[in-house]
């Protein structure tokens, strides 16, 4: 019970640094091309990764481990990344962080079939409803996005699941902070070389400040700082029930986008989060 308690509060840690990557990331996309984008976060977080390993002389993955390395990287560190950021060029960062809604569903559908997880009938139930009622509202706000960015947002979503199901196994072996590092220092020759692609010839000397902070807060907090605390969460309170937290990130998100985006918040988001919390709570009881 007390290391379901401690994985609930450190997952809770990292879905609030998290609810910050979406606005974060459409500042950066403002005035870096979403490939660039993924290219120098990935880079920024994969150097830092390797120091953290160096300095600490953490002993390399065996091959099995390494299987799960490289999902977590394509998961995690290259597949929602970059499908979040060609997303944001289609709609705004409040519609975005509602489809984040779907990422405890996926979550749990993986930590069943890849952490061999078996939730009760009733965390079901709960997952679903808090699902559908993030879902719904997304629905409801069509006029703010495209039909591409939606398809692209769902697609990150499946990738950024499978990633936090084998991150949070991985987290077992290996260690939170050391999970995520690997997958970032694996990662670290594809970047360094899409970088040198896809700089841009006219340089980056007009890009804007607000720009380069959000690329600073995705690339240290959102692929790197985030994560030890998420995967040490899932890892100590059970993948499909501490992925439940997420249902939580887009009303924080929003909040965020609000107050830094100046986007507008619908009123019934206020019902919506009363439906989430109410799910969250649910399945934390029966998971």
């Amino acid at each position: 019970m007390q290391g379901s308690t401690r994985g609930w509060g450190s997952g809770l840690l990292g879905v609030a640094i998290f609810s910050g990557s979406m606005p974060a990331t459409r500042l950066a996309v403002l005035g870096l091309s979403p490939l660039l984008l993924t290219a120098l976060r990935a880079l920024i977080a994969g150097v830092l990764a390797a120091a953290m390993l160096a300095g600490t002389r953490q002993r390399w993955p065996d091959r099995g481990q390494w299987q799960r390395v490289a999902l977590v990287a394509g998961g995690c560190v290259v597949g929602f990344p970059l499908l979040s950021a060609l997303a944001l060029q289609h709609m705004t960062s409040a519609r975005s962080l509602v489809f984040i809604g779907l990422l405890p569903l996926s979550t749990a559908v993986f930590g069943v079939a890849r952490g061999g997880e078996r939730p009760s009938a009733a965390f079901w139930i709960f997952a679903l409803t808090g699902a559908a009622a993030v879902a719904g509202f997304a629905l409801l706000r069509g006029g703010d996005g495209t039909p591409l960015g939606d398809a692209l947002m769902i697609a990150g979503i499946v990738l950024c699941g499978l990633g936090y199901a084998e991150g949070a196994v991985l987290t077992r072996d290996l260690g939170g902070w050391q999970a995520i590092c690997w997958a970032l220092v694996i990662t670290l020759p594809l970047s360094a070389l899409a970088v040198a692609l896809v700089w841009p010839a006219a340089g980056v000397a007009s890009v804007r400040w607000a720009s380069w902070a959000g690329l600073a807060y995705i690339s240290v907090f959102s692929m790197l700082i985030g994560f030890v605390f998420w995967y040490r969460g899932l890892s100590l309170g059970g993948i499909a029930s501490v992925g439940q937290l997420q249902l939580l990130q887009p009303f924080m998100g929003l909040g965020l986008a609000a107050l830094v985006l100046h986007e507008t918040i619908a009123p019934a988001m206020v019902a919506v989060t009363l439906v989430v919390v109410g799910s969250v709570a649910g399945a934390r009881r029966f998971a």
